[in-house]
């Protein structure tokens, strides 16, 4: 069956998209910014359609012959002004680009509805429901509360609540309702649901066996992390104040924030079981939602996380018009160093960069400069990365976005997405020619005076932070690489 997959390199479009094709079906993985990869391109029975669904001149053509399409699009990590227009127009250019096509399914996973006032992010995702539902193209609405997995925004936002802060004040929406779900189960439905007849045009409610109060949640969290928590909570925190404090605690913009901590407000859990009529499925308990999360996380087995979608603005934007890092008009630091031994032992430290490795040099001012993102609406440094060692373009690493990530090459490409005077590159060439040797270059083009002051402002450290970063990486511990 050929399917279309929106929202492919998001934390559920990105799963979803490796169970269709481990059922056999044919996918057709929707990808804003060209050059992205869900997975390698030379994935069996996975095609890329390029296109911004904001900018229905830039989106490809879809195929004629897909069958069921996927409405995975969410946009309030990105903006704040025009979100529910910008939701709404970019449902309406999905719907007008399939009607040209014989497709004869939509399945949209969105939010439990619930019966309080709506906060502006389930207002959305209810005007959404009402403009694919009135289509004419049979829908089936999917709606959930929160999502528990590893690299789920919810789940990471939870970890480091809990891990991070042992006594919380918190404000009183902290006793809300939900109906916690695990991923795991979220893609069981959403593939059951693929073409059934006891589906097409209906709304089902989903979610795990228990329903807890936000606070619940977190401690149950610690509990099974073997930690000792302590809550409060106070009228006195408004959502904005709210928003800011987790935006700075956690991995989260404040922009994703502020609509989940809205959303709190109320009350959502499932208010009817049909799903389970047409679909008889267990659903994990919040516990073992947990608990397997962490197994996936502690065998590296973390497919897809929230940070995996590129947030650029623009006319469907292509990634090489990155990847050809600037020549003219820029400010540089390059570090050519030998590799006295082998060359593989130097290429992993480089695809392993960042997270929980660091950045091999100096990681305290590499700290500090994340907080100082943060402080200033930035991204920050603890965005960490999917996997220990294993990179693909389009992945996050900390505040840098990857670019290319050419292994037969040795060519690994980071883009900057920390607030910046100007744009930024760090980019890493092994040139394996006799005498090998590593090639680093930090790229900046400022914009402006501002810009070049800022440059030469940080060039005092960046001589010893650039400089150690490459004799460290071509530094290798073969110690280490012994037990490895």
């Amino acid at each position: 069956m050929k399917i279309l997959v929106t929202g492919a390199t998001g934390f559920i479009g990105k799963r979803l998209i490796a169970n269709l094709l481990q059922d056999g079906h044919e996918v057709y993985a929707l990808v804003r910014i060209k050059g992205t990869q869900v997975f390698p391109y030379e994935t069996p029975h996975l095609i890329y359609v390029w296109g911004d669904l904001s900018n229905p001149e830039a989106l490809q053509e879809l195929p004629n012959d897909i069958e069921v399409a996927y409405y995975l699009m969410h946009s309030m990590s990105e903006i704040m002004g025009d979100f529910v227009e910008l939701e709404k127009k970019v449902a309406q250019n999905f719907v007008t680009s399939l009607k040209k096509t014989a497709v004869k399914q939509i399945i949209y996973l969105g939010g439990i509805i619930p019966k309080q006032e709506l906060s502006r992010h389930l207002e959305s995702r209810l005007t959404v429901e009402n403009i694919l539902k009135e289509s004419g193209i049979p829908t089936t609405i999917l709606r959930a509360s929160i999502i528990v997995g590893a690299g789920g925004a919810s789940f990471e936002i939870i970890r480091d609540l809990v891990e991070k802060l042992p006594f919380m004040i918190a404000p009183k929406w902290i006793h809300s309702l939900c109906q916690p779900i695990a991923i795991k189960d979220i893609l069981f439905y959403l593939t059951g649901v693929i073409l059934r007849e006891g589906c097409l045009n209906r709304t089902f409610d989903l979610g795990g066996p228990d329903i807890l109060s936000f606070k619940q949640m977190l401690l149950e969290f610690a509990k099974v992390r073997g930690l000792k928590r302590y809550i409060i909570s106070i009228p006195l925190l408004t959502p904005r104040l709210s928003s800011y404090w987790l935006a700075f605690i956690t991995s989260v913009r404040f922009s994703l924030a502020y609509y989940l901590v809205e959303s709190m407000k109320a009350d959502t859990y499932c208010r009817d079981q049909r799903i389970h009529q047409v679909l008889p499925h267990c659903c994990l308990s919040y516990v073992e939602s947990i608990k397997l999360a962490f197994l996936n996380i502690s065998q590296n087995e973390v497919t897809s996380t929230w940070m995996d979608s590129w947030e650029i603005h623009g006319q469907n934007p292509d990634i090489q018009k990155y990847v050809e890092v600037p020549k003219h008009g820029v400010l540089s630091n390059c570090q050519t160093l030998a590799i006295d031994g082998p060359i593989e032992p130097v290429l992993k430290k480089v695809w392993s960069i960042g997270g929980n490795s660091g950045w091999y040099a100096f990681n305290w001012a590499w700290k500090l400069r994340g907080l100082a993102d943060k402080l200033v609406g930035g991204v920050g440094l603890n965005r960490g990365r999917r996997h220990p060692s294993d990179i693909q373009a389009g992945d996050s690493i900390d505040f840098w976005r990857v670019l290319k990530a050419d292994l037969k090459e040795k060519h690994l490409i980071l883009f900057a997405e920390m607030k910046l005077p100007g744009e930024a590159w760090l980019e890493f060439k092994i040139d394996d020619t006799d005498p090998a040797k590593l090639i680093q270059t930090a790229t900046f083009r400022p914009k402006g005076l501002i810009g070049r002051l800022y440059w030469y402002m940080l060039v005092p450290f960046h001589y010893f932070i650039f400089g150690r970063m490459a004799r460290s990486l071509v530094e290798v511990d073969t110690i280490t690489e012994e037990k490895q």
